[in-house]
C-alpha cells in the first residue's frame, strides 16, 4: 500500500518543502472522473488484482482516469514505467481539479523514489507544487486530505513531520466519506479509516487506534487493507 520508494519520494518532497515559497492562484474546476471507472479501480486495487488494474489503464478515457490508475497501479507493481510522463507544472494542467493535482503530487512522489538524490529533490519539488496547488483550490477535497495526511505523517521531523496534522487530515477524510459516501469516486471508507488508524497509532492514541482497528477488521476489509493492518509501514 505504501512502498519504500514512495517513502523516499515523500522525504524528498518534504525536504524541498522547507525551501519552497509558492505563489497564490485561482481557477475554475470541473471534476471529470467517471465514477464507475474509479470505483472499479478501487476494487481492483484493494484486492491486489494487478491484471485488472493494468486493463483499466489501457481503457482510460480521461486524464483523471489515467492519473488515478497510474497512482493506484504503481504501489502494486513498483514498476516505474506505469508512472508514465506526467505534467511537471500545475500551470500546465488546464482547468485542473483538486483531485487531479493531488493525484499528480502522488505520482511525482513515486517518481522521486525511483531516481537518484539529485532528481529526487527535483521531483520532490514537483510533488510539493502539485499538492500546494491542490490545497489552494480546495483544502477539503478528499484526495487532497489523503495525500496531505500522508505527507505530514511520513516526512522527517526536520522537514515538518506533524502527526497531529496527519490525524486531522485523515479524520476529516473519514468524516467526509461517512457523510457523503457516494460523492468521492475511487476512495473507500476502509482506506480512509486505515490511514487514520496508522496516524492515531503513531500519535500514541492506543485506545482510539485499537477501537478503530476492531471496526475495520469487523467489516472484513479487502486483502490490501488487511495486510496494511497486519504489517503497517514504519512511520
Amino acid at each position: 500500500m505504501l512502498s519504500s520508494r514512495l517513502l523516499f519520494g515523500l522525504l524528498a518532497a518534504a525536504l524541498f518543502g522547507l525551501m519552497l515559497v509558492l505563489p497564490s492562484t485561482a481557477t475554475t474546476v470541473t471534476d471529470t472522473t467517471d465514477a464507475p471507472f474509479a470505483d472499479a479501480l478501487q476494487t481492483a486495487y484493494a484486492t491486489q488484482e494487478v491484471t485488472a488494474v493494468r486493463d483499466l489503464l489501457r481503457r482510460v478515457e480521461t486524464r483523471t482516469q489515467e492519473w488515478m490508475t497510474r497512482y493506484r497501479l504503481y504501489p502494486l507493481t513498483e514498476d516505474e514505467d506505469v508512472l508514465g510522463d506526467p505534467p511537471s507544472d500545475p500551470d500546465d494542467v488546464d482547468d485542473a481539479t483538486p483531485m487531479e493535482l493531488a493525484l499528480l503530487s502522488g505520482v511525482w512522489a513515486y517518481k522521486a523514489g525511483e531516481t537518484n538524490m539529485f532528481n529526487a529533490i527535483r521531483y520532490g519539488r514537483r510533488s510539493v507544487d502539485f499538492l500546494e496547488a491542490a490545497r489552494r483550490l480546495d483544502p477539503d477535497d478528499p484526495y487532497v486530505l489523503l495525500v496531505g495526511g500522508q505527507s505530514f505523517l511520513f516526512r522527517p521531523s526536520i522537514a515538518g513531520k506533524d502527526v497531529p496534522k496527519a490525524v486531522d487530515r485523515f479524520e476529516r477524510l473519514v468524516d467526509a466519506l461517512e457523510q457523503a459516501p457516494d460523492t468521492t469516486p475511487g476512495l473507500s471508507i476502509t482506506e480512509a479509516r486505515t490511514w487514520l488508524w496508522l496516524a492515531l497509532r503513531e500519535r500514541g492514541d492506543e485506545e482510539r487506534a485499537r477501537a478503530l482497528h476492531e471496526q475495520i477488521v469487523a467489516a472484513r476489509p479487502p486483502v490490501l487493507y488487511q495486510k496494511f493492518l497486519d504489517d503497517p509501514p514504519e512511520v
